[in-house]
């Protein structure tokens, strides 16, 4: 049996076990945290450091088909690319530091062709400022006048960044996630990706119709033209707003990403874990996709109150399992137990089309509010500009 050491026990980590399960792998994970939910899903939790403790880690991976780091600290980043392995590390470190960097791969982008927001001070308010290092929301804020561009600048500043500000976009938050080898890329499957009212992910949903098929044959090239120059030999993620005007792509991550994975594998029954494992073994599996259709949610049950969350809220879960059939879904990452008062899930609901998908999902909520005498749900969205 394929055997996959994860590096990095958090919201990648759960992810990664997640879909490693999905393609009958065994699967270990490292963390220096005992805490780290990862640990309790896994098959082998180990709390190691591999920046400590180069050697153990070594021994374990030894004894793995391939290792791929479910995290995003440089120094454990550089510890294990810099690591002699005779295994595959499916991580791309000269591309993982180009995307951390909004301002470099904006510079990429551009040189391919891709269509991006207007660059400050061209674009005028609403202006959408962040920093240009960080990941997910972090320091992201919406700027209306000068006023909110100073504060969003300051804390830019104070956090140690370089700010990137551009037009504020609005429409529909897509994601697209592409495989390279170094040379040649290849596109997946498109999702929606639904923000709450700190613009962090709470929910994404996968169905044929999420793009247009002209859009979307767009969106997977933008992917392949972005991967090809940067020369990509792992796994990033393209996210881009599909606005009145048509796509404008909003960064880069290159690294497997949290939550699209997951939808997309319940959705079509392609795991990109096991596409870049088989990749990088030279033995692609080139799944073909089935046209299903999926909603994955997080949500928090806390003070009586059932709301949606984002995944850094999710992110607190402690010690998770796997409950498939939870509140009549098809698969979960939860730490609910009957009569708890304060417990987080990621929820997914799976069907052959987008209403019954949908349907199921809203069901699944109606059944814990029910269930759990929950007072009320409350679905936070991005203020509207």
């Amino acid at each position: 049996m394929t055997r996959i050491a994860i590096v990095g026990g958090a919201l990648q980590g759960m992810e990664a076990v997640l879909l490693s399960k999905a393609a009958g792998y065994e699967t270990v994970v490292l963390d220096r945290k005992p805490r780290a939910p990862a640990l309790s899903l896994c098959d082998e939790p180990l709390v190691l450091d591999p920046t400590k403790d180069p050697e153990e880690a070594k021994k374990v991976f030894s004894g793995c088909d391939a290792v791929i780091p479910a995290c995003e600290e440089l120094d454990l980043l550089r510890c294990l690319d810099s690591m002699a392995l005779d295994v595959p590390l499916l991580f791309d470190l000269k591309s993982y530091n180009t995307s951390c960097s909004k301002n470099r791969s904006n510079e990429i982008m551009a040189s391919v062709g891709v269509p991006l927001p207007k660059p400050w001070p061209e674009c005028g308010y609403p202006a959408i400022v962040k920093p240009s290092s960080q990941s997910g929301s972090i320091g992201v804020s919406v700027a209306m006048n000068e006023d909110d561009m100073r504060r969003g600048l300051e804390f830019i500043d104070s956090i140690g960044d370089e700010p990137v500000i551009q037009e504020f976009v609005h429409g529909k938050s897509v994601s697209i996630e592409v495989i390279g080898d170094g040379s040649k890329a290849r596109s997946y499957v498109t999702t929606e990706v639904c923000l709450d009212s700190n613009y962090d992910c709470k929910m994404v949903r996968c169905n044929p119709d999420v793009l247009s098929r002209e859009d979307d044959e767009l969106f997977g090239k933008i992917g392949r033209d972005v991967a090809e120059a940067m020369g990509l030999s792992a796994l990033m993620d393209v996210e881009a707003i599909l606005t009145p005007k048509g796509l404008r792509v909003l960064e880069i991550d290159a690294r497997i990403p949290s939550q699209t994975p997951a939808a997309i594998e319940a959705a079509t029954g392609v795991n990109l874990l096991e596409e870049l494992a088989t990749t990088a073994m030279g033995i692609p599996a080139c799944r073909k996709a089935r046209e299903g259709c999926s909603v994955y949610r997080h949500v928090v049950f806390k003070d009586g109150v059932l709301r949606s969350s984002g995944e850094k809220e999710f992110g607190h879960v402690s010690s998770p399992r796997f409950a498939p059939g939870l509140f009549g879904c098809e698969n979960s990452i939860t730490d609910y137990e009957p009569g708890s008062k304060e417990w987080r899930a990621t929820l997914i609901s799976t069907a052959s089309t987008e209403s019954e998908a949908d349907s199921k999902a809203r069901a699944c909520i109606d059944r814990i509010l029910d269930e759990c005498s929950a007072e009320e749900f409350l679905d936070g969205v991005p203020e509207v500009v």
